[in-house]
């Protein structure tokens, strides 16, 4: 690596540090806040991904901070063992992902903390209500549409993103019966035909194609590309060794294919392609105005998920490759949209430009590309290292 690459990189994982501290007490009962400026709010799931890279950052004063997080988590859970949206709001749920990363989140903090035993009580709620998500009561759990992650698009059924953390938990929890389950139903093939036949169960393997169904459920199913849930399930060893290189060597590329037509201008992937275009079948009116084609979850660049491919790069035997998409990830957060700042890490940036298009200081943004950097320094994944050797 350039002495000016290793630089870059050294810089912004101090800024990247900078970021957290500075999100870390916002004006909800002292919670961080989500983004520097522009979400003030303490929002579930963009903390529980922001874990991996805080645990491996080893400052102390940011992990008492999510301690509190995942404490208050715990405390603001419902009757049913359900978490919500907001870490401090007991009354605003309805998401379909903030119950498994607080889960994962969990699992991740207790190997990193030596604390087996860290809210017990909590999680066993949270796994009953976890098993009443799967209509086929097979583990796989189903979602309604906008209610991960991208709520503003459709995933329908059985996400990819959501099982791939599911079944993340359950590893990390010593949950084993139930992992090796989930990891078998997600090996089906989707459905192909008019009919779904008795005793046919739908999983997420696409005939001819190297990666998961973005979701699927009976006959229905979506073959567009999810960066993240894919990403997640070569993490944590859904994908094989020799399915995680061929998946990597298809996305390389298609992003080259995207650069060729003008597509893409920046050296990282999409986190969701193709775009759904008006034509479609699964275009929705409202994505003109909040989901454009290239834009937000409609194919935007979104540095944490960069973050988590990265790691997945690493897992794939792909140093070289992990090294030089980490360098392209430290340029990528440089930019800002409002804030006058060495590096905006931006919570998303268009495909055509990389012009920065959400907040600045986007925490997740932050805490994803420390974890990246220590997974290409230590040419290993934390966490998820152990759950691969567990198969």
């Amino acid at each position: 690596m350039k002495r000016q690459d290793k630089i870059l990189i050294e810089e912004a994982k101090a800024a990247a540090i900078e970021v957290l501290l500075h999100n870390a007490h916002g004006p909800y009962r002292g919670l961080p806040r989500t983004a520097g400026w522009g979400y003030p709010e303490p929002y579930t799931r963009d903390l529980m991904i922001c874990l991996p890279g805080v645990l491996v950052s080893e400052n102390k004063k940011l992990i008492a901070t999510y301690q509190k997080v995942l404490e208050t988590l715990a405390k603001n859970q419902s009757p049913n063992g359900h978490i919500p949206s907001l870490i401090h709001d007991p009354e605003d749920r309805g998401a379909s992902d903030c119950t498994p990363l607080f889960l994962m989140g969990v699992g991740m903090y207790r190997k990193a903390t030596s604390q087996p035993d860290f809210l017990e009580e909590a999680v066993a709620k949270s796994l009953i209500w976890m098993q009443y998500q799967s209509p086929s009561d097979r583990v796989l759990v189903a979602q309604l549409p906008t209610s991960d992650w991208r709520d503003e698009q459709w995933v329908l059924g059985y996400g990819l993103f959501v099982n791939t953390v599911v079944y993340t938990y359950l590893k990390l929890l010593n949950q084993n019966e139930k992992a090796n389950i989930i990891k078998d139903e997600m090996e089906h093939f989707a459905i192909t035909g008019e009919r779904q036949h008795r005793h046919v169960h739908e999983g997420l393997v696409l005939r001819k194609k190297p990666y998961y169904a973005l979701w699927s459920y009976k006959v229905y199913k979506s073959e567009r590309f999810d960066l993240l849930g894919n990403s997640l399930a070569i993490l944590s060893g859904i994908a094989s060794y020799t399915r995680a290189r061929t998946m990597v060597s298809w996305i390389e590329k298609e992003c080259d294919h995207f650069r060729e037509n003008g597509q893409l201008r920046v050296g990282l992937p999409p986190n969701f392609f193709p775009c759904i275009q008006p034509n479609d079948p699964d275009w929705r009116v409202r994505y003109q105005t909040y989901n454009p084609p290239g834009e937000y979850h409609n194919g935007g660049i979104w540095p944490f998920i960069c973050g988590f491919y990265v790691a997945a790069l690493v897992t794939a035997g792909k140093k070289h490759l992990a090294r030089s998409k980490l360098i392209e990830l430290a340029k990528l957060n440089k930019p800002c949209r409002v804030e006058r700042v060495d590096f905006g890490f931006n919570e998303w940036l268009h495909p055509e430009d990389g012009r920065p298009m959400g907040q600045d200081w986007q925490s997740w943004s932050a805490a994803m590309f420390l974890y990246a950097a220590k997974c290409v320094e230590e040419h290993r994944t934390p966490f998820f290292e152990d759950i691969r050797n567990s198969l």
